[in-house]
């Protein structure tokens, strides 16, 4: 068997690794932002309802706003410690990505009405949705980004 690359994301050292938006990686004009609000390794991480529930609520705010044609995906890590958010680099810049985030974030932690995409029909979990709880993970990371700027995006 041929030896495998390392991926880009298993070469960040995860045991000092801190809360904030990194630039992963980029493919063509496909941009991938690693959000992480979670300290890895430390056994804080997010359940699977907290994940799930901003989801919904971060990719229906992301593909309805201004920018949702350059949005490409927005989902959980598999380590339940983010979220990836893939973009259009030739629609967005970096700094007007990190906005979009911002701006998202913020409306999700004060969102208001019925989960989006909160039946069987839309959702194959859906029991697991849960409105406040995805405004409190998306508080969560509103605040860990708040601030956060263009220069701050390497790892």
């Amino acid at each position: 068997m041929e030896e495998l690359n390392q991926i880009a994301s298993f070469s960040v050292n995860h045991n000092t690794l801190l809360p904030g938006l990194y630039f992963s990686r980029q493919d063509g004009n496909v941009m991938t932002y690693d959000l992480r609000c979670k300290r890895p390794n430390t056994g804080d991480l997010l359940t699977n309802a907290q994940m799930h529930s901003a989801e919904h609520l971060i990719a229906t705010l992301l593909r309805n706003s201004e920018h949702k044609d350059a949005v490409i995906y927005f989902g959980p890590m598999g380590c339940q410690t983010g979220f990836y958010f893939l973009f259009d680099g030739n629609q967005l810049s970096h700094s007007q990505a990190i906005e979009l985030l911002q701006f998202v974030f913020a409306q999700g932690a004060t969102f208001t009405g019925d989960m989006p995409g909160y039946s069987a029909v839309e959702c194959g979990n859906y029991i697991n949705l849960d409105v406040a709880c995805g405004k409190e993970v998306c508080r969560l990371y509103y605040n860990c980004i708040a601030e956060w700027t263009e220069p701050q995006l390497a790892y």
